[in-house]
């Protein structure tokens, strides 16, 4: 009987001691109230704005170049058409080739600016992980907690760590 409790005894502490405590929080839903994503939002816009600007203006010197040619290309020798022709293409390529790095520039940018954001919500996450002794805390904006009855949503109280 004694050996019975004995077991029954360090079966319980066995357990407890891998008991695991599991939170969740929505990054995306924290990342939105944020006071500094409005100011990065508008530094993107800035962005955004200034290479639209170059590829309009690169548009325009495109459609001028093309209009001209279609209108003059009768009075053209072949030497002067095909070198015409080779310019359109160019900067059709150089359109092409820009509207391609401008998306990574958009993406460096975000990332760029989110960068410390992140960081400061990670810190936040941690910080409330430890306190409360989480084992896992699971982020629900991204489609990896498929069950969350069983855990803690942390949300206010990273934004109370956070000050928000």
């Amino acid at each position: 009987m004694k050996k019975l409790a004995l077991i029954t005894l360090l079966g319980i502490l066995t357990v407890n001691s891998y008991s695991q405590k599991f939170g969740h929080i929505n990054s995306q839903e924290i990342l939105s109230i944020m006071p500094q994503i409005n100011s990065i939002e508008g530094k993107l816009q800035d962005h955004i704005k200034q290479l639209e600007s170059q590829l309009a203006s690169m548009e325009s010197e495109f459609q001028a170049m093309y209009q001209d040619y279609v209108e003059n290309q009768e009075s053209y020798d072949d030497l002067t058409k095909q070198d015409k022709e080779a310019e359109i293409r160019g900067l059709e390529l150089r359109i092409q080739q820009f509207q391609q790095n401008a998306q990574k520039s958009i993406q460096q940018k975000q990332e760029e600016e989110l960068e410390p954001i992140l960081k400061e919500v990670n810190e936040a996450i941690k910080k409330v992980a430890e306190k409360g002794k989480y084992t896992y805390i699971l982020d629900s904006s991204v489609g990896v907690l498929l069950y969350a009855k069983e855990s803690e949503n942390i949300l206010e109280k990273v934004k109370d760590e956070l000050g928000l």
